[in-house]
């Protein structure tokens, strides 16, 4: 590490107090837990009013939990709703320091896209898109662009070579667009872009990492480099990319869902996180000296699935940054970036294998010593993306294990007398009916206030294709996602199952195009939640009618889970979608140049 007369950091104030930065999580994330106790000591009281059963307790336990981090994604847009009504004037934007800055750029950037059996007509087309896009902004002699193959397959080998020589001479880029191929794909992606560092880094100061399907436009690009120039603190710039190109009924949904929703999302976050923010992996520039130096990760002890190489590197890259008092601001009002999502709803779930085995080697990880709070609640935030899903499952069997042990017991309610109806004299069924409308509140809370803000902003609701098929959109989406959620879910319970069992993942390429999802393949894919969601409404009869009907929602999702598979993955449908402005976005009706 540098020493205090020669680290830039030392004369550099930071951009946030970290008094008011701990002010604002404090705030955000005392509101969370005091709103989720509220929750949980309601429910107790419910179950005390009802008669303690044996499986009171573990159900208290995992709703706590379940609730937790339903009101940690709903506080995150109601958050995010109050710093987008604040104005951007008064929000906390990294870029600032960018603003009235049209001098030259001082040092050298990298552009460095890794690709592993990607299709190199497609990958070389983007690279051509952001070269002629920076080119453009008159700052082209300040970045050099890096193809880095870790291609196993020699005929896609020969093809790579032949795009990029191609490339090159489309734009006379020689000696401004290197390609190179790893011998050895050790250690994956991480493995690639280490090798990178080690080899070409020193020569830049900093370096912005795409996907093979990235794309960014070249002013945003320039922005972000004069930031990395303003602040020698700064280690890493993460952006959030919008979601395009989407043909299928599943990747028009993500896209439409990430660009509605999403914006109150990722500012709930920056006001939290500030510079202790997360790396997603791409879109994002990096400082290359301290990445150099402290973001070589080790192996974690045992075997594959919870040993061996991280596989979800990024996070950890990013605490290790934190942890050496660089900071992390996620960039939210760049605009110019993008990416692409899988298109089928397999495909969507074979990434998240990938991504589960990775996220669940952070159990390692997040009570080690010395790491911020920032980083263990990103750490955390990622575990449980995919922890929560068994407990939601587990929660499920024992609430219809509760239902049909009171069914069968054949004895009547004997209510207690509870803290709500002793305090505010409300009756068992208000009680339950309250704790119901709360947990759908939080549930549907974002879409109503993404949909709302949408509907009352004018230039906002032209975007999205007009006021109609807007709410038809976010009508259908909220319909659709209603049906997938149970079946993911249960997709991820087997995932974590499958770890735990000890079953590590391979690393394929990631399916980007698709002509659909056959019926063979769906049969065979989702067989299981098909046959569970049959067998538990079979049970769910048995117990009362009643209680069928509320498992129905539920249990629709997972007994519908094949057609609906199939469904979503046709791109007639969504292009039947597309010419209605169902489900459309604003880069959708009225594209950038970059794209």
């Amino acid at each position: 590490m540098e020493t205090g007369d020669t680290d830039p950091r030392q004369s550099t104030p930071t951009y946030y107090s970290r008094k008011r930065s701990m002010l604002r999580r404090l705030v955000f994330f005392g509101s969370v837990i005091l709103f989720n106790v509220a929750c949980v000591l309601w429910m107790a009281d419910l179950f005390w009013r009802s008669g303690l059963h044996r499986a009171h307790i573990p159900l208290l336990g995992i709703f706590a939990i379940l609730n937790g981090l339903l009101t940690l994604g709903s506080f995150h847009a109601l958050f995010g709703a109050f710093d987008i009504l604040m104005g951007r004037k008064r929000s906390v934007r990294i870029t600032k320091l960018a603003e009235n800055n049209e001098g030259r750029i001082g040092s050298r950037y990298a552009v460095v896209m890794p690709v592993y059996n990607e299709d190199s007509v497609k990958f070389c087309a983007r690279i051509e898109a952001i070269y002629r896009s920076i080119e453009a902004t008159g700052h082209l002699e300040d970045f050099d662009f890096f193809i880095l193959s870790d291609t196993r397959d020699l005929n896609l080998w020969i093809l790579e070579e032949t795009a990029w020589t191609n490339l090159c001479r489309r734009l006379q880029g020689f000696g401004k667009i290197y390609y190179r191929r790893r011998r050895s794909n050790e250690n994956r992606k991480a493995g690639n872009i280490g090798d990178f560092v080690r080899t070409w880094g020193g020569g830049y100061e900093a370096m912005l990492v795409l996907d093979a399907d990235s794309l960014m436009n070249g002013a945003d690009i320039v922005k972000m480099a004069r930031v990395m120039e303003a602040y020698p603190r700064l280690g890493i710039l993460q952006t959030a990319p919008k979601l395009i190109r989407g043909v299928s009924v599943f990747t028009r949904l993500q896209q439409f869902a990430m660009r509605l929703y999403g914006p109150l999302f990722i500012r709930g976050l920056n006001f939290w996180q500030l510079g202790g923010g997360s790396y997603w992996g791409h879109n994002a520039m990096i400082r290359v000296k301290p990445f150099s130096e402290f973001c070589e990760l080790p192996a974690l002890p045992g075997r594959e699935p919870f040993g061996g190489r991280i596989l979800s590197h990024d996070f950890v890259e990013a605490a290790l940054m934190v942890s050496e008092g660089w900071e992390v601001w996620l960039a939210w009002d760049i605009e110019g970036t993008y990416e692409e999502a899988p298109p089928t709803l397999i495909d969507h779930l074979k990434r998240d294998r990938r991504w589960c085995q990775g996220n669940l080697q952070h159990l390692w990880l997040i009570f080690a010593r010395k790491l911020p709070l920032t980083v263990r609640i990103h750490l955390f935030m990622g575990i449980m993306a995919y922890l929560g899903s068994p407990l939601w499952f587990l929660f499920l069997i024992m609430g219809t294990w509760l239902a049909w042990d009171f069914s069968m017991s054949e004895l009547s309610s004997l209510p207690f007398e509870s803290q709500a109806e002793r305090w505010f004299g409300i009756e068992g069924q208000l009680q339950g009916l309250i704790l119901i409308i709360t947990v759908f509140s939080l549930l549907f809370l974002p879409k109503v206030l993404a949909i709302l803000g949408a509907m009352l902003v004018p230039r906002i609701r032209r975007s999205f294709g007009g006021i109609m098929p807007l709410l038809a959109g976010g009508i259908l989406e909220t319909i659709v996602s209603m049906l997938l959620a149970p079946c993911i879910m249960l997709a991820h319970s087997l995932m974590v199952l499958s770890i735990i069992l000890g079953r590590a993942v391979g690393w394929g390429n990631q399916s980007r195009e698709t002509d659909g999802t056959a019926w063979s393949e769906a049969c065979r894919f989702h067989a299981a939640p098909t046959l569970i969601g049959l067998a538990w409404i079979f049970i769910a009869l048995q117990i009362s009618e009643s209680f069928a009907l509320w498992m129905a929602p539920i249990l629709s999702g997972l007994i519908l889970s094949i057609p609906v598979s199939v469904w979503t993955s046709r791109a007639r449908f969504g292009r039947a979608l597309a010419s209605r402005k169902i489900l459309a976005t604003p880069e959708e009706l009225d594209q950038p140049q970059i794209i």
